[in-house]
C-alpha cells in the first residue's frame, strides 16, 4: 500500500509503545480513504464564501453518509472545500483524543495566529441535530488559540464521519504523527470510554483500538493519578512518557499527592531515569538522595529558555564539550526558524575555522 501523505516522515516519541506506532502507521496508510489532496472550487456555507488554503488535505469523493448528502446540498458544499465558519459554531467533540492542552502552548499559538492569520484548516463534522453547528475532528488546539487571540471566525474543512470511534481514531493518529499525543490524554480518555461503556472491558477496547492490551492497562493504571498530578508532567512529554508515568502513578499510591510532586520536581531538576525512579519506588533509593548511576553526567549549567515571557525549555552544559538544547510547546514556524538560526551559526562558525 501506497504511504499516506500523513504517514510520511511518521515518527512517535520514543516513549511510545511499539503496539502505538505501529497500529497508528497501519492506520495512517488507510486515512487517504478519508482524507485526499485534491481541492474543488468555492462554496458557500450560511452565506460565507469560502477561502482555499494551500495543502490542505479534502475529503475524497465516494459513499457518502445520508446526513451528509443532505447537508451538504443544503449549504452547496464542495467536498473537501477551506470555508470560514464562525468560531461560536466549533464545539468540542465527546470523542476528541486530546483531554490536556497546554496554556503556554495555546498562548504563543494565539500571538503567532494573530500575526500571520491561520494557515492551516481545521476539520469538523456537521452536528446533525443541532444544525449550524460543527464538532472539532481536528484542530483543537487551534480553536482554542483563535479564541484567545479574539478572532470570530475558523477556516475549516467540513468532512462526512461519524462523531464516535471512527472520528477518535482519526483525530489519535494524526496526534501521534505529530507527537503531540500523550499517556495521559489516554489514560483520561480511555478510562471515560470504559466508565462511559463504550467498551465493556479493557480487552474489548485494546481490540478495537488495534493495541495491545498492556498498553491500554498501563495508561488506565496511570488514569489514578489526580489531575493536579498529571498536569505537572503534561508539560515535560521528554521527561514523562508511559514508562516513567507508571512509576510516578505506582509511588503515588504508595506515598500521595504531596509527595509525588515533590518526586516529579526531582525527576525534572535532576534529570533523573526511568530505571532511579523505580528504585524509589522499591525503596531501593530514597527521593532525597538517589545515587547517580556510574557513566550518568551531571550538568554543569541550567539555563531556563523563554520566549515572549513564557518558559518553554532549557539549555544545559556538560563538562567542556556539550551542550544540550531542549524546547518543547513551540509552533512549526517558530521551530523552523530556531533550526534555521542555529545551522547558521554552526555553518558561520565552521567558516571561519
Amino acid at each position: 500500500m501506497k504511504p499516506s501523505q500523513f504517514a510520511k516522515g511518521f515518527k512517535a516519541r520514543p516513549d511510545t509503545t511499539s503496539s502505538e506506532k505501529r497500529t497508528a502507521l497501519d492506520r495512517l496508510n488507510a486515512i487517504d480513504g478519508i482524507v485526499s489532496s485534491e481541492h474543488a472550487g468555492q462554496p458557500h456555507v450560511n452565506g460565507r464564501s469560502s477561502a482555499l488554503i494551500e495543502d490542505q488535505p479534502a475529503v475524497q469523493e465516494g459513499p457518502e453518509s445520508d446526513n451528509y448528502k443532505t447537508w451538504r446540498r443544503a449549504n452547496r458544499y464542495v467536498p473537501g472545500q477551506s470555508i470560514e465558519l464562525p468560531l461560536k459554531a466549533i464545539k468540542p467533540s465527546p470523542f476528541n483524543p486530546r483531554h490536556f492542552y497546554l496554556k503556554t502552548s495555546i498562548a504563543e499559538l494565539a500571538v503567532n495566529l494573530a500575526k500571520q492569520g491561520q494557515q492551516q484548516a481545521i476539520h469538523v463534522i456537521p452536528d446533525y441535530d443541532n444544525p449550524g453547528t460543527f464538532f472539532v475532528s481536528d484542530g483543537g488546539r487551534r480553536v482554542r488559540a483563535l479564541k484567545e487571540a479574539n478572532k470570530e471566525t475558523v477556516k475549516a474543512i467540513v468532512i462526512d464521519l461519524p462523531v464516535g470511534i471512527e472520528s477518535y481514531k482519526l483525530g489519535y493518529d494524526l496526534n501521534v504523527q505529530r507527537d503531540s499525543q500523550t499517556v495521559f490524554d489516554n489514560a483520561v480518555v480511555w478510562k471515560r470510554f470504559l466508565d462511559e461503556a463504550h467498551f465493556q472491558s479493557q480487552r474489548e477496547l485494546a481490540d478495537h483500538l488495534g493495541l495491545d492490551e498492556s498498553t491500554i492497562a498501563v495508561a488506565l493504571s496511570i488514569a489514578k493519578l489526580p489531575e493536579s498530578v498529571m498536569h505537572e508532567m503534561v508539560a515535560r512529554p521528554d521527561r514523562f512518557g508511559s514508562n516513567m508515568a507508571y512509576q510516578v502513578t505506582r509511588y503515588h499510591t504508595a506515598r500521595g499527592t504531596d509527595a509525588t510532586l515533590r518526586l516529579i520536581n526531582k525527576i525534572v531538576s535532576d534529570d533523573l531515569s526511568t530505571r532511579q525512579v523505580a528504585d524509589i519506588v522499591k525503596g531501593r533509593a530514597s527521593a532525597q538522595e538517589t545515587p547517580k548511576p556510574a557513566g550518568r553526567q551531571r550538568y554543569a549549567q541550567r539555563l531556563e529558555i523563554k520566549l515572549d515571557g513564557i518558559a518553554v525549555g532549557d539549555l544545559k552544559s556538560y563538562g567542556d564539550d556539550r551542550l544540550e538544547l531542549r524546547l518543547r510547546g513551540l509552533s512549526k514556524e517558530k521551530r523552523d526558524e530556531l533550526l534555521r538560526q542555529i545551522e547558521g551559526m554552526l555553518q558561520s562558525g565552521a567558516a571561519k575555522r
